[in-house]
């Protein structure tokens, strides 16, 4: 056989969607894949349901249906304070990561350097590599999970062309302050560089803590790239519905990587989603209600456990401490996979081993999520009750 690419050899399959087939395989109750349990609106279904019989089922514009851009243009404009022009200004794609992949391939050449904040959601270290571009990572120091401006400064000081910045941050929860995306900001302008966001959470961001788009700051616009889906505010994960908002210039170039890695998102699904993004503002209030409300049952579910946490300020991620557990006769030398494995196994419950979202060496983290109905997490918390037995 002919030799294969060697940016192949560089990164793993999804450590996430392992998890989740391995779940499936004992099943266990799947808190590592973030996908919510519960059903879309009823709203988008119904409409759904309308439009299986009469269409449009045949390719949309390629970078997206008319009436669903502008629906985007409309909502996001709002979060933006400012006019999105929707045949310029957006591309739809399919789902958050080619959105993120689709901005990579579009402003990186082989040889650059990226900025990532690490702890990550791990598509974006191969998303630098695909493009490639080499990633320069950026610790966030656990548990409050901050970070050292200079850096992030020595990093586009080496030339870095952009920076990602995943706000609320998956896996761990963070919502970078607005002085903070300031602070980097600045630093973007300075060396002529973008930042590219990741705000598929940016609903679920709880008090005191609020969400600021990097596009909305004073003089940002032009430098920056937004990456957001549907997938967690509609809860239709399935669906691969994403989109990419930025500078014309950028969308025009942006638009023609789409083209040529997928075509076109699904028209039917923009279609039923359509009505999605013209909800009122009373849905997201609503959304976030029903969010914050899962955040404190589960926290408090795991606090009378006994599990060692952090309190995200964003997401439905958690990340737990294992590390009583690691020090345990029985899984010296055991690695985090190895202990999520035997989670799933033993326990009942599936995570993501926390070593698959550090650049660092960190083997004492695992990730849940808490996108479940009520007597699911009870179900889950009563699983993972079994492992205070182990320190007994």
């Amino acid at each position: 056989m002919p030799k294969l690419s060697d940016r192949v050899h560089t990164f793993t399959d999804s450590v996430i969607r392992r998890m989740t087939r391995i779940s499936d395989e004992h099943g266990a109750l799947n808190l590592s894949q973030g996908f919510p349990d519960f059903d879309p609106p009823r709203e988008i279904l119904d409409t759904l349901a309308k439009v299986a019989y009469e269409g449009p089922h045949q390719y949309p514009i390629t970078f997206g249906a008319e009436n669903f851009r502008q629906a985007l243009a409309e909502k996001q404009g709002r979060a933006f304070g400012r006019t999105i022009d929707p045949e310029t200004e957006i591309v739809v794609t399919c789902g958050g990561t080619e959105a993120m992949m689709c901005a990579m391939m579009t402003i990186c050449n082989p040889g650059d350097k990226v900025l990532v904040f690490s702890p990550f959601y791990e598509n974006y270290g191969a998303d630098a590599i695909l493009s490639g571009a080499t990633p320069i990572y950026i610790p966030l120091v656990p548990p409050t999970y901050e970070f050292d401006l200079s850096l992030i400064e020595d990093g586009f000081k080496q030339g870095a062309k952009a920076i990602i910045v995943c706000n609320p941050s998956n896996p761990c929860g963070k919502v970078f302050t607005r002085e903070e995306l300031m602070a980097i900001g600045e630093l973007a302008l300075k060396y002529d560089a973008f930042v590219v966001t990741d705000e598929v959470y940016e609903h679920m961001v709880y008090a005191p803590n609020k969400h600021t788009c990097v596009a909305s700051l004073p003089g940002m616009y032009n430098n920056t790239i937004t990456c957001n889906s549907l997938s967690k505010t509609y809860s239709i994960t399935g669906w691969r519905l994403g989109y990419l908002i930025g500078p014309a210039e950028v969308i025009e170039n942006a638009k023609k990587v789409h083209d040529f890695l997928t075509v076109g998102a699904a028209s039917p699904l923009q279609e039923a989603a359509t009505v999605g993004l013209k909800f009122p503002q009373s849905y997201y209030d609503q959304l976030l209600e029903t969010y914050t409300e899962k955040r404190n049952y589960f926290l408090a579910g795991l606090d009378k456990i006994g599990l060692k946490h952090n309190v995200p300020q964003g997401t439905y991620f958690v990340m737990i401490d294992i590390q009583d557990f690691l020090d345990l006769p029985q899984f010296q030398g055991w690695t985090d996979l190895e202990f999520c494995e035997w989670m799933i196994i033993n326990i009942g419950v599936a995570a993501v081993p926390g070593s698959s979202f550090f650049k660092e060496e960190v083997n004492h983290l695992i990730r849940l999520h808490f996108a479940r109905e009520k007597s699911t997490l009870d179900e889950a918390l009563s699983r993972l009750s079994k492992l205070q037995e182990l320190l007994k």
